[in-house]
């Protein structure tokens, strides 16, 4: 099936090799991030970590510490906004590698997941992303970034990315934290949210989209029944999270000048690891996968042939305990060096060509 713009094809159809792809990824990245997400805030010109709180036990967790930070960005103009970023911390010396879910507006990454993480000798970290942009299609733009940039062009998909990226960088400044060993994790709008974050920053090292659909990891011209598409986002009065040159291709998908393995491929040579669920039909999870194999030829070329894995369950759209079990295996793997069962590259949807549709 073929999946195009073809990823190893200049934009003036020479070829890419591995001297190439430097700008290539910058063709790839050029493409994607301006018109459906309408760009990137501004990063601003210093981030600061500034510890408000330290416990040094943590419930019934013998030897846990739990630290609140505020991350405090300040901008060019002098203006300011900042978020707050919680860290649960496994007993020992450190640093340790670090989880960081950006969804505390839904809790799914609840004391259960928290005492999984911890288990498995990684920080546990989580903030709440709509504190950069209201998640309301009512009054997002008097709320976050948007009280500070009133004429912004990024949708909040773009704030809420940025949002990981000034969490990286409080990381980055936080002693116990292993800044080359971050995982970051979402789901559904927090999955594209991911998604995106991750191929926008070198700096993360494992990106975990979960159920992120179209303008996430499933891709826009090949879709199973009940996707997603450009219009869904109008009627579930969503479109506010992409930017306008995408929300202008409503009722034209087939337009759109690009695909979301653009993003996958953006995340090489680092770890991608997509987890979907078989009944979730919104999330094109076949889709993804399709998208995956598209990208996998990046992986190699950059000599990351396990950098890229999927882990489909049964079940609906939620981030279920066993998607963050597939990422923890995955952090096992990549961060802790460890030989695992679990095969990341199972060939799944033998008829995959019936299933999917193109645009």
């Amino acid at each position: 099936m073929d999946v195009t713009p073809d990823l190893l094809t200049f934009a003036d159809g020479t070829t890419v090799d591995l001297e190439g792809w430097p700008r290539r990824r910058q063709e790839l990245s050029d493409a994607i991030v301006p018109h459906e997400y309408g760009g990137l805030p501004p990063c601003g010109a210093e981030t600061t970590a500034l510890r408000r709180s330290n416990v040094s036990s943590v419930k019934p967790w013998p030897g846990v510490r739990y630290f609140t930070f505020e991350v405090r960005t300040r901008f060019d103009d002098g203006q300011e906004l900042s978020l707050t970023l919680s860290l649960w911390v496994p007993p020992g010396d450190g640093p340790f590698p670090v989880i960081l879910d950006g969804d505390g507006c839904w809790r799914y990454f609840d004391d259960h997941v928290v005492q999984k993480v911890l288990a498995r000798g990684c920080i546990a970290a989580s903030f709440d992303r709509t504190e950069a942009a209201a998640d309301n299609a009512d009054n997002y733009r008097e709320t976050g970034l948007y009280r500070l940039f009133p004429d912004a062009e990024f949708g909040v998909l773009s704030t809420w990315a940025w949002g990981f990226h000034r969490c990286v960088d409080a990381l980055e400044q936080i002693d116990q934290a292993r800044a080359d060993q971050i995982a970051i994790t979402g789901h559904s709008r927090g999955g594209k949210t991911v998604l995106l974050a991750g191929a926008t920053d070198e700096r993360i090292a494992i990106v975990n989209p979960n159920d992120s659909g179209i303008g996430g990891a499933g891709l826009n011209h090949w879709k199973s029944a009940g996707s997603e598409e450009v219009d869904s986002f109008f009627g579930s009065r969503n479109i506010f999270w992409f930017g306008k040159a995408f929300a202008d291709l409503r009722h034209r998908d087939a337009e759109l000048p690009y695909d979301q393995h653009f993003l996958h491929a953006l995340v090489a040579p680092r770890k991608l690891l997509l987890t979907e669920a078989y009944e979730d039909p919104g999330a094109n999870p076949p889709g993804t996968y399709l998208a995956a194999q598209a990208a996998r030829p990046v992986f190699d070329l950059l000599g990351a042939t396990d950098g890229i894995g999927w882990a489909i369950r049964e079940g609906g759209h939620s981030h279920h305990p066993s998607d963050y079990e597939a990422l923890l295996d995955f952090v096992d793997v990549h961060f802790h060096g460890k030989q695992i069962r679990r095969d990341f590259q199972r060939p799944l949807f033998p008829q995959l060509s019936e299933i999917l549709k193109r645009t």
